[in-house]
Order: structure tokens, then C-alpha cells, then sequence
């Protein structure tokens, strides 16, 4: 099954209809999102670029606030495993119990591919993928009407 589509991005996309659409369903408050302080140094100007993104891009929310921070945290991953692999390597040697030399996948290496999915996922989910930001379209802020003041004079 499908993840359900938000029906702000349903409104955005142009395929908004009454019977698809939750009437209950809550907004998010407007404004950026302050980083959590069990964030590390580095997470936390990861988080501090993504947030001026989103608020640029018009969908900056402070509610988004943990799952900012996850996506920060497997970014940050992210780089600490491709440190440890250009440094070391993609693989190290160790020795069998029977003496025969073994070529190993060195750990980081899973474990960058791990984080590297879950953060592809997390940067869908805000629209910072081109094929996910293909999918929508930013309105442009209503323009206020210059005549709105008349009609309630009628």
C-alpha cells in the first residue's frame, strides 16, 4: 500500500478532491524549526542548511522538528563513514582459523549504504529530491486585492 499523500501536496499538485481530502486533518504552524540539543556540532549545521532550504522553498515548519534531526543525523553518518572509508578502505584483510587470508567488507561501508537509504527517504518526505520536488509546485503568495475593500462597501 501506498503512503497517503498530505493533502496540502494534493492541493499544490492539482489533483485535490473533496472525497480524497481529511477536513480534520491539522495544519503545520509556519516558521523554521530550532535543532534539538542532543544533536551533535556537525548535525546541527546540517540541520541549520536544511531548514534555511525548506523555509526558502516556502515549507518550513518548527513541527518538523525530529524528523529535520533524523535527517541531519544520517547526513552527518553519512560523511563520518565516507571518512572512515577513504581513509581505510572498502575492505581490510584479517586471517581465517585455518590460516587462509580473507578480503573483508570493512562495517562502515553497510552501514553508509543504511544510512544513505533512510536519508534519501527523509529528503523525499520534504520535497528535496528533484524527482520529489517535481511532483509539486509552490503557489506563490496570495497577492492581496486592491478592490477587496470595495466590495464590502456594496
Amino acid at each position: 500500500m501506498a503512503k497517503r499523500t498530505p493533502d496540502h501536496l494534493k492541493v499544490i499538485r492539482g489533483t485535490a478532491r473533496p472525497d480524497r481530502m481529511n477536513p480534520d486533518a491539522p495544519a503545520a504552524n509556519l516558521g523554521t524549526a530550532e535543532p534539538p540539543a542532543w544533536l551533535s556540532e556537525r548535525a546541527t549545521e546540517i540541520f541549520a542548511q536544511l531548514s534555511a532550504t525548506l523555509h526558502g522553498m516556502g515549507i518550513a515548519s518548527p513541527d518538523d522538528q525530529m524528523a529535520l534531526a533524523m535527517l541531519a543525523s544520517r547526513i552527518e553518518e553519512i560523511e563520518i563513514c565516507t571518512a572512515v572509508i577513504e581513509d581505510a578502505g572498502r575492505t581490510y584483510c584479517t586471517t581465517a582459523t585455518s590460516g587462509d587470508k580473507l578480503v573483508r567488507a570493512r562495517p562502515e561501508v553497510a552501514m553508509r549504504s543504511e544510512a544513505m537509504r533512510h536519508a534519501q527517504s527523509l529528503l523525499a518526505e520534504f520535497g528535496l529530491t528533484p524527482a520529489a520536488r517535481s511532483k509539486v509546485s509552490a503557489g506563490l503568495p496570495a497577492i492581496a486585492n486592491p478592490f477587496a475593500a470595495l466590495d464590502a462597501l456594496r
